[in-house]
């Protein structure tokens, strides 16, 4: 077998970035954790997801072999608060209680808008898509291993992890054991060990819907194990990659190192990567605080989704994104024109002369970098601008690329509205004040445009409008 192109990714375990070295040459598994079934998925949410498909797709392109698993939550779930009492509330038994339907048809209903959401984003579909519901032997299995290795404990039907037996704990957060109790609320925990230790298996309580039979009596799982037996599972006991956002790193990821490796004596996951959060006009985008957004509301507010993915690879997934109209309008715009770059006539293309071929080595040097998602859509852009290329030649590169971006960039280009009547003489008039510097007079002419539905951002070429739909 030919050797394939390296590629190096930020392990948050060694807080290096480094080549990938799989496990099987020329194959790569991984593990996403997926979504918890009980609400709508946001934005936020799905820009995590985004990040686990670009390095499916780039891992693809660079000729891999993917196995990737992305588990689905549909019980448990439970901050550790919630989980210190025996009806403690579960999250998909809350909804199902608010909406007047049963657990698992919330669940299986926001299983499917989440499906829906990530297919509007080109999100590919993982290979395996396990749902925690169907993997509870697994979880009891696990739990049963780590009593039998002297790493957890029981207390009145519930099983703990005991972390004190588990010297590295703290190895991929970076945090001490003292210092992780705030992670795990300490104030509610009357009946561990150690504040820092976590439920693997809870006692149910008579109000508890959603429970199973076990060793230890009836009982639901805690949240971590559940990643831990389906990630075992569906890619063995050694695989190459674990992503998820940064929020999951502590506890979550933590918990799942001292479970997996606790278990069976020996380092599981080989490179793990986080990806960061994104806001919105600097306010962490999150379901508590009920600043959300979901992709299926972007039309309503004159955005296509792919619009959304391309501004989440304008940032490096390692870096705070914040979503704005005018971030928005923006993305909107690059996608436009990389559209229009592409709609050149669909002929064959020998990819591996120049200077295609220098494009095609710099894009690949780009993702491979640890999905350097910015530069990859610049030089994107330098293709379409490329007067050397033929519209044949543009396309293909530029469609060749899209089997990373995922942007559907051989769907023609949005035509944009005409500028209603009196917007060009507002344009002339603020491109001259900002010229004079005079930018209280341009403010007030972008405010007269939006007034007309003209939204205008300023770039280093000029000015872009956008006619928002009446």
């Amino acid at each position: 077998m030919s050797t394939l192109p390296a590629i190096r990714l930020h392990n948050t375990l060694t807080r290096r970035t480094e080549p990938l070295v799989p496990l099987e040459p020329g194959r790569v598994g991984i593990y996403t954790c997926g979504s918890t079934v009980y609400k709508y998925a946001h934005i936020g949410n799905l820009r995590t997801y985004l990040f686990g498909d670009l390095l499916h797709r780039t891992l693809e392109y660079l000729g891999y072999e993917v196995r990737y698993v992305k588990n689905i939550t549909d019980v448990g779930h439970m901050r550790d608060d919630q989980l210190d009492a025996i009806d403690g509330e579960d999250k998909i038994e809350r909804a199902a209680e608010t909406e007047g339907k049963s657990p698992m048809e919330i669940a299986d209903f926001y299983t499917q808008a989440w499906l829906e959401d990530e297919a509007l984003l080109n999100i590919l579909r993982a290979d395996v898509m396990p749902r925690a519901t169907d993997h509870i032997g697994e979880m009891v299995s696990l739990t049963e291993r780590l009593l039998e290795n002297g790493l957890a404990y029981e207390v009145d039907g519930t099983i703990y992890y005991d972390v004190s037996e588990f010297p590295s704990y703290g190895q991929l957060s970076g945090q001490k054991v003292e210092e992780t109790h705030a992670g795990h609320r300490v104030e509610v925990e009357s009946d561990k060990r150690d504040p820092a230790d976590f439920a693997l298996w809870k006692r149910a309580g008579e109000r508890r819907l959603m429970k199973w039979p076990s060793p230890w009596g009836d009982g639901f799982p805690g949240w971590h194990i559940e990643c831990s037996a389906m990630s075992l599972k569906h890619l063995g006991e050694r695989f190459d990659v674990h992503t998820g956002g940064i929020d999951l790193k502590f506890p979550h990821h933590e918990d799942e190192i001292a479970q997996s490796e606790g278990a069976l004596a020996h380092p599981v996951v080989s490179v793990w990567l986080h990806g960061e959060f994104l806001t919105m006009d600097d306010a962490k985008m999150a379901k508590s605080k009920g600043n959300i957004i979901r992709v299926a509301d972007l039309p309503e507010l004159g955005y296509e989704p792919l619009a959304f993915r391309y501004l989440a690879l304008t940032a490096h997934y390692r870096s705070k994104l914040d979503f704005t109209a005018d971030a928005m309008h923006a993305a909107a715009s690059g996608l436009a024109r990389l559209r229009r770059a592409a709609a050149g006539p669909d002929e064959p293309v020998d990819l591996s002369i120049e200077p295609m071929a220098g494009h095609r080595t710099r894009f690949t040097d780009a993702v491979a970098d640890d999905l350097a998602t910015p530069r990859a859509l610049a030089i994107a852009h330098e293709v379409a601008a490329d007067a050397s290329l033929t519209d044949a030649q543009r396309r293909a590169l530029l469609l060749d690329f899209d089997r990373v971006l995922g942007l559907s960039l051989e769907r023609p280009a949005e035509v944009e509205a005409p500028l209603p009547e009196g917007a060009e003489e507002l344009l002339e008039r603020r491109a001259a004040a900002r010229a004079a510097r005079d930018f209280a007079a341009s403010d007030a002419l972008r405010d007269e445009l939006a007034a007309l539905g003209v939204e205008v951002r300023d770039t280093p070429e000029g000015q872009e409008t956008t006619v928002r739909a009446s």
